[in-house]
C-alpha cells in the first residue's frame, strides 16, 4: 500500500521518471503517442496483464479465449492499486474493449487500463474512476479480429516489455514501465531529478551569456 509520502504518489512526471530509468538500466522504458478518455488524470499502480493475439477461427474456444475469465484470474484479491495492461496482438489500431467490457475495472475498483490497441466508447470511461490510456479511440468492436490468451504474462505494449508486477506510471507524455525490483530507487531518483532541474532553472535565469559564451557550459 502506497502511504502519503510515497514518491509514486505524486512529485514526478514520465519525463524524469524515464531518466532516471535512463541511469538505472539500458532497455527502453517508455511508451509514447497515447491518449486517453480521462485527460489530465495519471495512471498509477502495479501491473496484471492480459494477452491478445490475431483471431483465428480453428483454434478459438470461447471458454479458453473469455476476457471475464482472463480478467478474474489476471486481477489480485485487493486490486485498488492494480493497472490492466492489454497487448494489441500487433495490431493497433483494434478494439481491446469499451464501456461494457471494461466496466470490470470499474466494478472492482482497479486503478485503471494500460493498451497500445485502441478503446471504445470514451464519453462512458471519461466517467469510470480508473483512468485510461490506449492508441486511441474507435468505434469497431475488435472481437472478430483480436483475442485473449493468456493472463498474467509478459506483453508487449508500444515496443515496451511489460511484466506482472512491475509499476505503471502514465501521465500526458507517456507511459513509464518501472522493473519491479528498480520501482524504490527509480522513483527517489526521479524526485532528486525534479529537485536537480528546478535548481537548473534558477541558474539559468542568473547566468551571464558573457560567461557563457567564453566559457561554455556543462549543460549538453
Amino acid at each position: 500500500m502506497m502511504d502519503h509520502n510515497d514518491p509514486r504518489k505524486g512529485g514526478v512526471s514520465a519525463a524524469s521518471l524515464t531518466d532516471a530509468l535512463g541511469r538505472l538500466s539500458t532497455h527502453r522504458a517508455h511508451v509514447l503517442d497515447l491518449v486517453s478518455p480521462t485527460p489530465g488524470r495519471v495512471l498509477r499502480g502495479r501491473a496484471v496483464t492480459i494477452r491478445f493475439v490475431p483471431f483465428r477461427q480453428d483454434v478459438f474456444d470461447a471458454q479458453v479465449n473469455s476476457f471475464a475469465r482472463l480478467f478474474y484470474e489476471a486481477i489480485p484479491a485487493n486490486p485498488a492499486e492494480t493497472v490492466l495492461v492489454l497487448d494489441s496482438g500487433g495490431q493497433p489500431n483494434i478494439s481491446v474493449g469499451g464501456e461494457t467490457k471494461l466496466s470490470r475495472l470499474q466494478n472492482w475498483k482497479l486503478a485503471g487500463l494500460l493498451t497500445d490497441g485502441r478503446l471504445r466508447d470514451f464519453g462512458e470511461l471519461e466517467r469510470y474512476e480508473p483512468v485510461f490510456y490506449c492508441s486511441g479511440e474507435t468505434v469497431k468492436a475488435g472481437t472478430a479480429d483480436l483475442m485473449p490468451i493468456a493472463a498474467n504474462v509478459p506483453v508487449v505494449v508500444g515496443g515496451v516489455i511489460v511484466l506482472p508486477g512491475d509499476f505503471v506510471y502514465a501521465d500526458a507524455a507517456a507511459a513509464v514501465i518501472v522493473p519491479s525490483g528498480l520501482v524504490d530507487e527509480a522513483f527517489q531518483l526521479a524526485a532528486r531529478i525534479e529537485l536537480e532541474d528546478a535548481a537548473f532553472l534558477t541558474r539559468i535565469r542568473a547566468e551571464d551569456p558573457d560567461e557563457i559564451r567564453i566559457r561554455g557550459s556543462q549543460e549538453t
